[in-house]
């Protein structure tokens, strides 16, 4: 029972908490420095309101929170103060104006999929203080709420740039949806957004999280279930060693021979000294023919064949689509690590390297061989 008083919250670093208070700091300051200038004109509303801390708290504390995000922010502070100024109007009672304020802010928020809880204390503060609202009225509503709350968003979305994070976050069909991404794992999982929005619903955690992250928390169950079945191998104890490789001047028609030759996906790009300098996958060579087509009036096979040098075109060569410096692992790297980079995404092959140079290549096709033979032990 008494751990039940405890803290229900994960353990966040130090780092973090410094990231974020920094960036609270940062943001509220700016915006006060402004709107509490004396050379502004308090006449028209440009002044802080208490809220907009708790509101700062949140975009910058937990900002892959629903109740955090743009949406949430900016239309639920927005209804709140909407609301107060109205109720300042119509109920001259003070504690009932208070009480219903608060109650439709609420009521209003979560029907319009707005829910901000700072916003329910912009709804007080407008109804506690009549006096003061009256010389605004419903400019109120604009500054400094609806000004305050589009500040606040728009130096969250930069600072959340600056330090490495995302924001907004709830997007599901937003940029993450590339390898690694929601649109993977939902793929994987084989279930949309409509259904992982529907589990949410049934377990009454629609408000808390939403169908991206929702995909995040299986999809990295089921990494973790399967890198307790891989168990402590690691890159070199799967990888295939002595990989074929090609050099940057290597013409793309020889390449794309040698993909048809050896049925790999992924070739590693040596330079002159034996040195990794990139790694070209199958897809590449489509990807390219693909864009080069727009050229051609949508001639897909005219542009492969000018890329690969063919009807006296003029050849291309490795390091013309090669993708320097990515998609490499070392070769004491778990498994468990190498499991999200493969599971989605284009990425069918990954190069290891030893000292700058490439000792192995693992591939999709050797992870899936491993984990088998291991649950099939596992089960016996």
């Amino acid at each position: 029972m008494w751990r039940s008083l405890g803290p229900a919250m994960a353990r966040v670093t130090t780092t973090e908490a410094l990231r974020a208070s920094l960036g609270a700091l940062v943001a509220i300051g700016l915006i006060g420095a402004f709107l509490l200038s004396p050379e502004i004109d308090t006449e028209f509303g440009l002044y802080l309101v208490a809220p907009f801390g708790a509101s700062a708290v949140m975009v910058f504390v937990i900002p892959n929170s629903p109740l955090a995000q743009p949406w949430s922010v900016i239309v639920g502070n927005t209804l709140g103060a909407s609301i107060g100024v109205a109720l300042c109007y119509l109920v001259p009672e003070a504690s009932l104006r208070v009480a219903l304020a608060v109650a439709a802010t609420a009521f209003a928020m979560a029907v319009l999929r707005a829910l901000h809880p700072p916003a329910g204390g912009v709804a007080m503060a407008a109804a506690l203080h009549p006096e003061e609202i009256f010389p605004l009225g419903f400019w109120f509503v604009l500054t400094p709420i609806g000004l305050g709350a589009v500040t606040l968003v728009v130096m969250a979305a930069v600072y959340a740039q600056l330090t490495g994070r995302v924001y907004p976050f709830r997007q599901y069909d937003g940029p993450e949806r590339r390898a690694g991404g929601v649109q993977g794992v939902s793929a994987r999982l084989g279930l949309s957004e409509d259904q992982l929005s529907t589990i949410l619903e049934r377990y009454r955690q629609s408000s808390n999280l939403g169908a991206a992250d929702l995909a995040r928390l299986i999809g990295a169950a089921q990494m973790e279930a399967a890198a307790q079945v891989a168990g402590p191998l690691t890159a070199q104890d799967v990888m295939e060693p002595d990989p074929v490789t090609v050099a940057p001047d290597t013409p793309l028609g020889k390449v794309a021979d040698l993909f048809q030759q050896h049925r790999f996906t992924t070739f590693p790009v040596v330079d002159d000294g034996g040195h990794y300098a990139g790694v070209i996958h199958q897809i590449d060579l489509i990807a390219r023919a693909s864009r080069d087509a727009g050229v051609l009036k949508g001639r897909f096979g005219a542009a492969m064949a000018r890329l690969l040098g063919q009807g006296g075109a003029a050849p291309e060569f490795a390091r013309d689509i090669l993708r320097d410096g990515v998609d490499a692992v070392a070769p004491d790297t778990p498994l468990a690590a190498l499991l999200p980079m493969m599971a989605d995404g284009e990425v069918h092959a990954v190069p290891v390297i030893d000292a700058g140079r490439v000792v192995g290549v693992l591939s999709r096709t050797d992870l899936v061989a491993v984990l088998a033979r291991r649950a099939a032990m596992v089960e016996s």
